[in-house]
């Protein structure tokens, strides 16, 4: 098929435009557009109507050079910028239960996709025979990766393992479609908190005095940003990539030359894997300094903005109407999601955690900064702060724990 528009100046323009219309239409207040959203995420648009652009030739993903712009150039500003706002003080705040939880909840999803991908090879093994870039696996890597972290984790996975276009379009519908049943499966359970905490035998008491924590800190960074904190926030997003990608290009090479073997088998010569794991770590480490107030300026918001970029930059690579090849792809997702329910809810009644933290643990992990402080609120709109700190915790170990799942799913494959 001809592809109608070739010149990614004219493509961008598009993306950008889908992505304003996407964001203004999310945001308003109108009947139709609550209910329409109610329905349809709307990252599920960023990646599908570029999607759709690809597939009746309107813009080609395979020809335009603006994903490898985005994920080279955005997608590490954004993971620095979105792990900026780490705080440590808040999360021991949260008391050690917390972080209990939530990890329990990353370690249902580094395990669920093993035990998940080898039922589904149980039940339909032709679906499962795809080599190279078709490999199922390298595919479910990136759903770890949302499911840990978010868009960015999945997208670093994605680069990382280079899965092709058409399983890569099946996966974002398993995920998508997934994400939100158990959004709306915690909904319903917040509705049930009493009798569900009753059931844990939870203890409760921590949370009045997070509440009281989150308010002030909220109340002392809070500030519309000034053109110098606008570029304080560029310039901590740009130079760690900068950085990242100077370390990056030395240690990948260095490593399959004189570590081969070992390089292999962990994808060590990646330059893109170090690029990542470092930019990681570089946020991590600003969110220790005085840098980290710049998320009162809109720090994450920056990031954020990186991230729909190059979210739909890489639905231009989409093909739409593959997402109904492979059913049994879906049934895999629910079994992986089962699993991480079911080492959530053992983690927290163990513990006697609260359904709160299970709920906000999941969603951080699954659902990310977008829904985590939504199913928080549904608690307490007080607590709403706490869904947004847990999640940036999963975009800062995302990138890992979605390495290391798929390395073992990468194993059984």
């Amino acid at each position: 098929m001809e592809t109608l528009i070739k010149n990614d100046v004219i493509v961008l323009g598009i993306l950008m435009l889908v992505l304003g219309l996407v964001f203004t239409t999310a945001a308003s207040e109108h009947k139709f557009w609550k209910r329409f959203y109610t329905f349809i995420p709307p990252i599920f648009l960023c990646y599908f109507i570029p999607g759709l652009f690809n597939s009746f030739g309107l813009i080609s993903g395979s020809l335009s050079g603006l994903n490898k712009m985005a994920s080279t150039y955005l997608l590490p500003a954004s993971l620095v910028l979105l792990t900026l706002g780490l705080d440590f003080p808040s999360l021991r705040k949260l008391g050690g239960k917390a972080v209990l939880i939530f990890f329990a909840g990353t370690l249902g999803i580094i395990l669920g996709g093993p035990i998940a991908l080898s039922i589904g090879k149980l039940i339909h093994p032709e679906a499962f025979t795809g080599t190279g870039p078709d490999e199922v696996w390298r595919g479910m890597a990136t759903i770890a990766g949302s499911w840990i972290g978010g868009g960015a984790n999945q997208a670093a996975m994605k680069e990382m393992f280079q899965p092709s276009a058409p399983l890569f379009s099946g996966m974002i519908a398993v995920d998508v479609l997934v994400a939100n049943v158990l959004m709306a499966l915690l909904l319903f359970m917040a509705g049930k908190n009493d009798r569900i905490n009753r059931f844990l035998n939870a203890d409760t008491r921590s949370l009045d005095e997070v509440k009281a924590r989150l308010v002030a800190i909220r109340n002392e960074n809070a500030r519309i940003p000034s053109s110098t904190d606008l570029m304080k926030i560029a310039a901590v997003g740009i130079v760690p990539t900068g950085l990242a990608h100077l370390l990056a290009n030395r240690i990948g090479p260095y490593l399959g030359t004189h570590f081969p073997e070992l390089a292999q088998k962990l994808s060590l010569s990646s330059t893109f894997f170090w690029m990542v794991l470092l930019v990681s770590l570089f946020g991590i480490l600003l969110s220790l300094t005085p840098l980290k107030k710049l998320e009162g300026a809109g720090a994450s918001k920056v990031g954020t903005v990186f991230l729909y970029i190059l979210v739909a930059t890489i639905g231009m690579n989409m093909d739409v109407l593959s997402i109904f090849d492979t059913p049994v792809f879906f049934l895999v997702g629910f079994i992986w999601i089962f699993f991480h329910l079911i080492v959530i809810f053992l983690a927290a009644k163990l513990t006697r955690a609260p359904l709160f933290f299970v709920a906000v643990g999941s969603q951080a992990n699954v659902g990310g900064a977008a829904s985590a402080p939504v199913v928080a609120s549904a608690f307490d709109s007080a607590l709403a702060p706490v869904g947004a700190i847990l999640a940036v915790l999963g975009y800062a170990v995302g990138t890992y724990g979605a390495y290391i799942s798929a390395l073992i799913m990468q194993a059984i494959y």
